[in-house]
C-alpha cells in the first residue's frame, strides 16, 4: 500500500475527484441551463451529481480511522483529542457561516445550514464515537439511526399536515427545520432545508461507513483480497440502497437511510478502483491533479465558494450602462455566443474548475495546505 506517512495516496485521489466534482456541479455557467449530468434528481432518485456529498462524507469517515485509530489504541489522552474534534469541527462550521454571511452580513438572516456546517457536524459526531466505541457498536448505531430515521419519516404524523409524508416542505425533516430553523434556512426552499436538522442524523451514517472502511483497510491482507471484499461489500450495498428505496425512495434532500446505504456501496466501488488501480498496480501518472486537489480539498471549496459568490458581487457596465454581474459578463461574452446554452453552461463549469486546479497546484508546490 503506497503510503507517506501513513497517507494512502488512492485516497487522495478519491477526495480530489470528489472535491473537483462539487466545484463543477456548484458552478455552472447559468442556473438555468444546467448541463443534464450535472443535475441533480428533482426529488426522489439519484443522478450521479447526487453522489458526490456523500462520497465527502465517507472520506471523511475513512480519515478518522486513520488519523484517530493509532492515538486511540495507544491510550492518548481523550480529553485532548476531543479538543481538537471540536476544534475542527468548530472551524468547518465558522467557514461554512461565513459563506453563507457575504455579503450582508445580516445574523438575522442568516442560513445556518450548509454543506461546510454539515460536515462539521457529522465530524464532531463520528469522531466522537470513534473514541468511545468499537466497530461493532458503531455498525449497531449506524443501524438503529438508518431504522429510526426510516420509522420516524414514514409513520410519525406531521405536525399541522396530519399524516407521515415524503413530500418537499411537507414531511417531518421539513417540519423540524420550520420550528427550529426559522428564517435561517436555504433562500431556494425558504420552508425547509436540505442540509437542515433530522438529515444529518442519516448523514453521520455516511460517515460511519467510511469508518467501517478505514478499519477493513487496516487489516493484514493481502492487497488484490482487499480490492476484491471492498468491492464486493460495495455492491452488496449498493443493491441493499436499491432494494430499501422500493419502501424509503433514494432522496438526497432528505438523506433517507435507503440513499445513505446506497451511495455508500457505490462510494466503496469507486474506492476500490482507486485503490486497485493507484495503490496496488501502481498505475499513478493521471493521479496528479487529483492529488493536489485532494490535499488541500477545504481550501479549494472555501475558495471557490468566494470566488463564486464576489463574480456575482461585482458589476460590469455594457451597453446603455446596463449592469451585469462579472459571471454573467463572462458567460454571455465569451461563452453563450458560440456554444448552445447547456454547453456553454458546462464549458464555464469546467473553466471554473481549471481555475481551482491551477491554484491547488500552486499551493501544493509551496506545500501550503488548510489544515482543520
Amino acid at each position: 500500500m503506497s503510503e507517506n506517512k501513513n497517507r494512502i495516496l488512492s485516497l487522495d485521489v478519491f477526495r480530489g475527484i470528489t472535491i473537483i466534482g462539487m466545484i463543477l456541479v456548484n458552478n455552472p455557467g447559468t442556473w438555468s441551463s444546467i448541463y443534464p449530468p450535472l443535475k441533480h434528481a428533482a426529488w426522489h432518485g439519484c443522478t450521479p451529481t447526487d453522489w458526490i456529498f456523500p462520497f465527502f462524507l465517507f472520506i471523511v469517515g475513512v480519515s478518522i480511522d486513520i488519523s484517530l485509530n493509532k492515538r486511540k489504541e495507544r491510550g492518548d489522552d481523550k480529553t485532548k483529542l476531543i479538543i481538537g474534534i471540536v476544534r475542527r469541527a468548530a472551524i468547518l462550521i465558522l467557514l461554512g457561516l461565513l459563506l453563507t454571511t457575504i455579503p450582508k452580513f445580516d445574523l438575522s438572516i442568516i442560513r445556518i445550514p450548509g454543506v461546510l456546517q454539515r460536515i462539521g457536524v457529522v465530524y464532531l459526531i463520528a469522531a466522537t464515537l470513534f473514541l468511545y466505541t468499537n466497530l461493532r457498536q458503531q455498525i449497531i448505531i449506524g443501524s438503529v439511526i438508518l431504522i429510526g430515521y426510516w420509522l420516524l419519516m414514514t409513520l410519525v404524523p406531521v405536525p399541522g399536515v396530519g399524516y407521515a409524508n415524503l413530500e418537499p416542505g411537507t414531511n417531518l425533516a421539513a417540519w423540524v427545520d420550520s420550528k427550529l430553523l426559522a428564517g435561517h434556512m436555504w433562500s431556494v426552499t425558504k420552508t425547509w432545508d436540505p442540509e437542515g436538522i433530522l438529515s444529518t442524523f442519516p448523514a453521520v451514517v455516511s460517515t460511519i461507513s467510511g469508518m467501517m472502511l478505514g478499519a477493513w483497510l487496516r487489516k493484514e491482507q493481502e492487497p488484490y483480497n482487499r480490492t476484491v471484499w471492498i468491492f464486493v461489500a460495495g455492491v452488496l450495498a449498493l443493491v441493499a440502497g436499491e432494494f430499501w428505496g422500493i419502501f424509503f425512495p433514494l432522496n438526497k434532500s432528505l438523506w433517507t437511510s435507503s440513499y445513505v446505504i446506497y451511495t455508500s456501496g457505490i462510494a466503496a466501488i469507486f474506492f476500490a478502483m482507486c485503490y486497485w488501480i493507484v495503490d496496488v498496480i501502481n498505475v499513478k501518472f493521471w493521479t496528479y491533479p487529483f492529488v493536489v486537489s485532494g490535499m488541500n480539498a477545504i481550501l479549494i471549496f472555501f475558495g471557490s465558494g468566494l470566488m463564486a459568490k464576489f463574480s456575482f458581487l461585482i458589476k460590469v457596465t455594457i451597453a446603455e450602462g446596463k449592469e451585469i454581474s462579472l459571471q454573467g459578463y463572462l458567460f454571455t461574452t465569451f461563452l453563450k455566443p458560440y456554444f448552445t446554452p447547456e454547453n456553454a453552461s458546462l464549458i464555464y463549469a469546467l473553466l471554473f474548475t481549471f481555475v481551482w486546479f491551477v491554484i491547488a497546484a500552486i499551493f501544493h508546490r509551496f506545500k501550503i495546505f488548510l489544515k482543520v
